[in-house]
């Protein structure tokens, strides 16, 4: 997964990240409300981990941000000094989804992250997937669509199941770059982003993600795409497959 977090103590934030790395997550860092908020208007992420007390824009004015100009829902975990329930009682009520207090605990933040990741998206499987026409089996590989099987290159599976997997939402180039290409290298981040855009068209086109076939893969000018199902699939309802 995606986390981006937000605090002013550097040592905090060296902390967060050496913790969620070793879960197997990607950590962006941000010392600045400011520069947090510019970034969430070009790039997705699937959690928020925030500070409270912050210079100029604080924790609590960010929850309020993204509640009023972030579409999907990004859960969002408070980590501060504030213990006071009033304080808890307003950071849920904005929209926190999470609350605890420092000084941060290697297992209570561990708990903390995975039950909201796990609250928040489906969980991975290895079986089968099913959206409608199209079937996923991610231990062989292998997409069947209308039971017929599709060639698909290893990248473009992986593509073609995120997309399934984050119905709905809009994903931000270099949430696909980072989660696919495994790579945030700035200086590769041009010829990643054609490289981004010839696969985004040959899986729209392999796999017809077109209104008729129930689903529809269209660009965001200047942040990404997204996958919406745009009626229900004729047989079975894709959501199904997505349950935990």
């Amino acid at each position: 997964m995606r986390i981006a977090a937000l605090d002013d103590d550097t040592d905090q934030l060296d902390l967060i990240k050496s913790i969620l790395k070793a879960m197997n997550h990607q950590c962006h860092l941000f010392t600045d409300g400011a520069a947090l908020v510019n970034e969430l208007r070009r790039e997705s992420f699937d959690l928020l981990v925030l500070d409270w007390e912050l210079p100029g824009i604080s924790g609590l004015d960010i929850v309020r941000w993204v509640r009023a100009n972030v579409t999907e829902h990004i859960p969002i975990l408070f980590v501060t000094n504030r213990r006071d329930e009033r304080d808890i009682v307003e950071g849920l009520m904005l929209g926190a989804d999470d609350f605890m207090s420092k000084p941060v605990g290697v297992g209570e933040l561990t708990a903390r992250v995975r039950a909201l990741l796990r609250r928040s998206y489906a969980q991975v499987r290895t079986e089968e997937e099913i959206w409608g026409r199209y079937r996923f089996i991610p231990a062989l590989t292998q997409l069947e669509i209308d039971g017929n099987p599709v060639q698909l290159t290893q990248r473009e599976f992986d593509l073609a199941l995120f997309l399934f997997r984050n119905l709905g939402r809009l994903l931000s180039r270099g949430h696909m770059l980072e989660t696919i290409w495994k790579t945030n290298n700035p200086a590769g981040t041009e010829l990643m982003s054609r490289s981004l855009d010839t696969h985004i068209s040959r899986v729209r086109t392999v796999l017809g993600l077109r209104p008729e076939n129930g689903f529809r893969l269209t660009a965001v000018y200047g942040q990404g795409y997204r996958l919406e199902a745009v009626r229900a699939p004729r047989a079975d309802i894709g959501k199904m497959a997505c349950a935990a």
